[in-house]
């Protein structure tokens, strides 16, 4: 039980959460033509792990990559979102939760907005955020570790409107507070509430925060939902405490449910992949992964497999060819150099190779490369390759105190990363400005 309240505690970082409104309104957002080298929600420009037109230094030198600068914060889990020469950084401060936006450049604070936060910390001992800031069409949207959405001005920060879904949802308390990201879908935002009385998953309208649809009756998980377009049509996903469910996203009418997570001291926390007409989804606590296919608006569980991965809450990343995975096996309490990095062949179901020996932590894909920001502060430089693993370099850039849990951000040469006291901008790229 000790072990499993230890994975838990990290667990919450992962939420972070958004998806894409578009790559077009995003750049938008910052006041920019270019969108490419955006990070604006949680797992990037097209939620999926992947920095789209990104590069990489060739080399970074023995010292790893240059540090431009370095910001102190409070506690939280919440990784960073950027959108143009704005980088949002969400924390707890005292009794605040404090959106804090900077020069992505320079560190510079331009603002902040704190807003009030009694929660103590659970399971785990820190005390929230958890979730990625969302930022789309010059707003700012964060959902606390209580529960409270805000929607805020990219410019200055002023609050626009709030809601406070625990108030109005009545959901179970999870092991770590509120942890899942919303995803924004037209002109509303989807977010897992986990509240009673078909609450579990709602849609606010993006003007004004009033509800526009509610619908199933489940716990929250701390996996964030995505949009999948299939058939012409497209499918909110959003995996709740025990099932993955899909819903149209304008109306909130269920499509299908299909059990997914165990009762008990568990978590669902990656997000869903989308590989075409399929949902891969994974969990550690003895679930493993889930293979699910989509025809004419129906879905079909095509396998599921307790071996082939599970991934304690880091999201699997696609390779360049469909089909092709690489993700973290494993669990982060189980102790370091427990983890595994694995390429996995979906269709095939099967591991193309695995490397062991590695700490826990999360993993980005630019172009052939990829990069795995370790638990233990490690950033490793890695072949997107389906043959065998190869690393290129391996740096230490945060405190080896299991810091390396909270997302990175890649964006416009930018590498975000954050530990329990400190926001750190690396140059990993060159810069298109």
């Amino acid at each position: 039980m000790l072990a499993v309240r230890q994975y838990l505690t990290r667990l919450i970082g992962l939420r972070g959460l958004v998806p894409t409104l578009a790559a077009f309104l995003l750049s938008l957002a910052a006041g920019r033509p270019s969108v490419a080298s955006d990070w604006p929600q949680v797992l990037g420009p097209n939620r999926d792990g992947v920095a789209a037109g990104e590069t990489l230094h060739p080399k970074w030198g023995d010292s790893g990559p240059k540090v431009i600068w370095e910001l102190p914060v409070g506690n939280g889990f919440a990784g960073v979102a950027v959108a143009g020469e704005r980088a949002i950084v969400f924390v707890r401060e005292g009794s605040e939760e404090i959106v804090r936006c900077c020069a992505a450049e320079t560190g510079k604070v331009l603002w902040e907005s704190g807003s009030p936060c009694t929660y103590e910390g659970g399971v785990s001992g820190d005390k929230g955020p958890r979730c990625v800031p969302l930022i789309s069409e010059n707003r700012v949207v964060v959902l606390g570790v209580q529960g409270v959405l805000r929607c805020l001005s990219l410019t200055d920060g002023k609050e626009l409107w709030r809601r406070d879904t625990t108030a109005d949802f009545r959901p179970l308390e999870g092991y770590f507070g509120v942890g899942s990201t919303p995803v924004i879908y037209k002109d509303r935002l989807i977010v897992n509430v986990g509240g009673r009385e078909q609450s579990s998953i709602v849609a606010f309208d993006m003007a004004d925060g009033k509800t526009v649809w509610n619908t199933f009756t489940d716990a929250a998980s701390y996996s964030s939902p995505v949009i999948m377009r299939v058939d012409q049509a497209d499918m909110a996903i959003v995996v709740t405490r025990l099932h993955v469910t899909g819903l149209n996203p304008d109306t909130g009418d269920l499509k299908f449910s299909i059990p997914f997570g165990a009762r008990g001291p568990t978590v669902n926390g990656a997000t869903p992949v989308i590989i075409g007409k399929q949902i891969f989804l994974s969990a550690s606590y003895n679930i493993g992964s889930l293979l699910i296919g989509i025809e004419n608006g129906a879905a079909k569980e095509l396998w599921r497999d307790e071996e082939l991965l599970a991934t304690q809450y880091a999201t699997p990343v696609s390779g360049s060819t469909r089909g092709i995975l690489f993700a973290m096996d494993g669990r982060q309490d189980a102790g370091r150099g427990s983890a595994s990095l694995k390429c996995i062949d979906v269709s095939g179901k099967k591991v193309l190779w695995e490397e062991s020996g590695l700490d826990y932590g999360s993993v980005i894909r630019v172009n052939e490369e990829l990069l795995v920001l370790t638990c233990g502060g490690e950033l490793i430089r890695v072949e997107a390759s389906s043959e065998k693993y190869r690393e290129l370099s391996r740096t230490r850039v945060l405190k080896a105190t299991d810091s390396g849990y909270r997302l990175p951000a890649l964006a416009n040469g930018r590498l975000f990363i954050r530990d329990e006291a400190t926001v750190r901008c690396l140059e990993v790229g060159p810069s298109k400005q």
